[in-house]
């Protein structure tokens, strides 16, 4: 599938092969769901939930050290890191919001790996409901998975990305698994006439390397199987439960759209497409503890508050995978659970949505903020542009909450290291800067 549509690149139209690759992503990023199949995920018939602008402010001008040592400006760390849209959200109210020439308010845009936290939340509700029990091995929901590498894993084992399973997400590596992937589900020929096999059939070959829960380690196919058992276990496609578990109740305002593979499945790692301030209002239904205003002066619930309560607060055996995972280099003090990262910043621990080519969604709650960006990075993965960001939007929180900016020196994080996700291909710009393949 093409477009036959110039994105600035000497007429070169944007394919299945390509929209990853700059400059065609920053086009791309904006139109995903013209280029690749999709679903629909209906925002429902309620009202949205209302952004009121909050109090004047500047809050992009507080002053940021970078990670090479050098001064700026959140602001201009944002301009410079190929931003298509940010929105910065402070007690449910609007305080700054900027779109690229080719975005707007209304226009869904790439998620990439932000998708795995919606999942994850869609995941908390089963279970709330009783329907998915995070105790029971996914081959009770899949029993297709029995010969695989999955069998003994549990559902809470996916969810925590802590299965003994093999998948090596190497993007430059044609013969890596997340390049097979790519083949299987059917968005780039395999070269044997370029038919899908699917996205299920193929999480079916992959093979145990180490023993369940013993390890920390950031794989997408992880996501997929919680896809594939959160669908069974309620009887609904993915779309369906998307919209009916989070996207509807937490009142987002536009419809948003989930990729699929050539045979009709939904990709669950990193398929999601949405506009900037719905995922502003999805970070704010977690910052207010998975609940949402009623109309009325109180609270809904949307999402388990105890799921938010036990992925914040981290437990020595979740702590201790991290810290021996390469991600800890990334994220030092940081952990993974329940589809969220989490990270010691400048401010507190913050809870974080990453996907590649710096899509990122940045909740803190000594702050009260949420900030969200929107990117299209050159590469899959760029620690610098990572760390300078994440420290920008530290900075905000500070600011507008009335706390002084920390010295960097005092919190020593390393270069923030590589988010996976929806990459189907290698990069194709070199890395500058700090660089730590597979890292995250």
């Amino acid at each position: 599938m093409s477009l036959e549509r110039d994105p600035g690149a000497q007429g070169v139209p944007v394919t299945v092969r390509n929209w990853q690759d700059p400059p065609f992503n920053r086009w791309a990023f904006w139109h995903v769901g013209e280029i690749l199949p999709s679903y629909r995920v209906a925002r429902g018939g309620g009202p949205a939930r209302s952004l009121p602008a909050a109090a004047a402010s500047d809050p992009l001008a507080v002053a940021v050290t970078r990670i090479d040592g050098s001064a700026g400006t959140a602001g201009e760390i944002l301009e410079n890191a190929f931003t298509d849209a940010y929105v910065v959200v402070q007690d449910g109210e609007l305080v700054t919001e900027w779109y690229g020439p080719l975005g707007a308010p209304d226009r869904a845009h790439a998620l990439m790996s932000v998708s795995k936290s919606v999942l994850g939340c869609v995941a908390a509700v089963l279970i709330d409901r009783g329907q998915l029990d995070a105790d029971r091995e996914v081959t009770s929901y899949v029993p297709e998975l029995a010969a695989s590498g999955y069998a003994g894993a549990t559902v809470r084992h996916v969810l925590d990305m802590r299965s003994g399973v093999r998948f090596v997400e190497e993007y430059a590596n044609p013969q890596a698994d997340i390049r097979r992937l790519d083949e299987w589900i059917g968005w780039q020929s395999d070269g044997h006439g370029g038919e899908p096999r699917g996205l299920y059939p193929f999480l079916t070959t992959l093979q145990a390397e180490a023993p369940h829960g013993a390890r920390f380690q950031y794989r997408s196919a992880e996501s997929d199987v919680l896809g594939w058992a959160c669908e069974r276990a309620a009887g609904q496609p993915m779309p369906e439960l998307i919209s009916a578990l989070v996207w509807a109740p937490m009142g987002a305002e536009h419809d948003a759209r989930l990729l699929r593979d050539g045979l009709g499945t939904a990709v669950h790692d990193g398929g999601l497409c949405a506009t900037a301030r719905d995922v502003a209002r999805f970070g704010q239904m977690l910052l207010d503890g998975g609940t949402v205003p009623d109309g009325a002066g109180g609270a809904r619930r949307v999402i388990p508050p105890r799921w938010l309560r036990q992925a914040w607060a981290v437990d020595a055996d979740v702590r201790t995978a991290f810290a021996a995972s390469p991600a800890e280099a990334a994220f030092p003090g940081g952990w993974y659970r329940n589809q969220f990262w989490f990270r010691p910043g400048a401010h507190g621990d913050v809870l974080l949505c990453l996907g590649i080519h710096g899509q990122v969604l940045h909740v803190s709650h000594r702050t009260r903020t949420v900030c969200v960006k929107l990117s299209s990075w050159p590469r899959a993965q760029d620690p610098a542009y990572l760390e300078d960001v994440l420290r920008a939007f530290d900075a905000i929180g500070g600011m507008l909450a009335g706390r002084d900016p920390v010295n960097p020196a005092h919190h020593p994080h390393g270069p923030a290291g590589v988010v996976s996700g929806l990459n189907r291909h290698g990069d194709t710009v070199p890395p500058s800067g700090p660089w730590q393949p597979n890292v995250i």
